[in-house]
């Protein structure tokens, strides 16, 4: 039996078969509750959320990134006129539990991508807090930040995002704030 131009048998039918199945994916619709908060959208919420009255938009977003530098991140984009400042810090993924599962499989012939390292990724968001007419407060600010976990595993493939959900981390963020909001304040 002998090859046509084509290709071998079979594949044309493969190639059509294939093609229809990625033209009826490209079809799938957006569930219905996709854009429906979970019910622990509000918690999450208020654990990234605080409203800060006596401070101006400006002078929020000065102590904010100071303490983020603090922290340790670097800024990577800051817009003062939307109220936004995105920071990041890289850091090692390494996990003992990881490694010993890889050289124990490595004993097997099987291959195991350890993750190696991580971006972690702050977003930081204020608008003015409304007054009890409904409108905006020059003097009281609503900040919320929400933090997140980028991990690339030794094949420099992204292996996980993780949203970092833990109170401790958040008020630990909000306790540096309001100190260094006093300072801004009290021009220290």
């Amino acid at each position: 039996m002998t090859t046509s131009s084509r290709g071998r048998p079979g594949t044309r039918g493969l190639l059509i078969a294939l093609s229809a199945a990625a033209v009826l994916a490209g079809c799938a619709t957006i569930p219905e509750d996709a854009l429906t908060p979970t019910p622990d959208s509000l918690e999450r919420r208020q654990l990234q959320s605080r409203r800060l009255d006596g401070i101006s938009e400006t002078s929020l977003l000065a102590a904010s990134a100071g303490v983020l530098q603090d922290l340790g991140f670097n800024i990577d984009e800051s817009e003062t006129r939307l109220g936004v400042i995105v920071a990041s810090k890289d850091r090692s993924a390494w996990n003992a539990g990881q490694i010993t599962a890889a050289v124990a499989l490595a004993l097997f012939g099987a291959h195991y991508a350890v993750d190696k390292t991580q971006k972690i990724r702050v977003s930081l968001v204020t608008r003015p807090a409304l007054a009890a007419d409904g409108t905006p407060r020059a003097d009281a600010q609503v900040l919320r930040i929400t933090i997140q976990r980028l991990v690339w595993n030794v094949d420099n493939q992204l292996s996980r995002i993780d949203s970092i959900e833990d109170p401790a981390v958040y008020q630990e963020f909000f306790d540096r704030l309001s100190k260094s909001i006093f300072l801004e304040l009290q021009a220290i």
